[in-house]
């Protein structure tokens, strides 16, 4: 079996962008057109000028189809590079979440000694109900929200991932 036949996996690309009109929409047509899936997408501009973005994506796919989607994003004008973090060594991933659990009596109780248990901060609080902001790794929100699900999950707004190489190496 060579690479390009692999089983999928996860890839987390980072791409460089200058911040201009319908380059998002592009990126993401990029995807769609293909059949590609978008698991994350974050973007925000990341230089002190407003020029250039940069793009998150977490994606998943044979290992062809990863430098397929690497390749075609490259060749996107105005793209400045493109990084799959997942194979150029090691990376921090994060997520940001609020979470809203309502509830009462012992549930209140549970809620906070499970907040704090994952060091989920209260960011609002009214007599029925708590909102709850955590940072971290996908599953550990994910694992949250399901010990939060039987005490009176309410809703949960996620960023998506956002992610950065570690030690010296950088995009810019």
């Amino acid at each position: 079996m060579s690479e390009f036949d692999s089983a999928p996996r996860a890839a987390t690309i980072a791409v460089l962008v200058e911040n201009e009109p319908g380059i998002l929409a592009r990126v993401v047509g990029l995807f769609s057109g293909r059949g590609y899936n978008i698991d994350s997408l974050t973007v925000a501009p990341v230089d002190e000028t407003g020029r250039i973005s940069r793009i998150t994506i977490v994606t998943s796919g044979t290992e062809m189809v990863i430098e397929q989607i690497k390749a075609q994003l490259d060749r996107l004008v105005p793209v400045h590079k493109v990084s799959d973090l997942t194979l150029e060594g090691p990376h921090l991933t994060r997520e940001l979440a609020l979470i809203k659990v309502v509830g009462t009596g012992d549930d209140r109780v549970e809620a906070l000694r499970l907040a704090d248990a994952f060091r989920a901060r209260v960011v609002d609080a009214t007599t029925t109900s708590f909102v709850f902001e955590m940072t971290g790794a996908g599953d550990k929100i994910d694992a949250f929200c399901a010990l939060m699900r039987p005490i009176g999950l309410a809703e949960v707004s996620r960023t998506g991932a956002v992610a950065i190489a570690r030690g010296p190496r950088g995009l810019i």
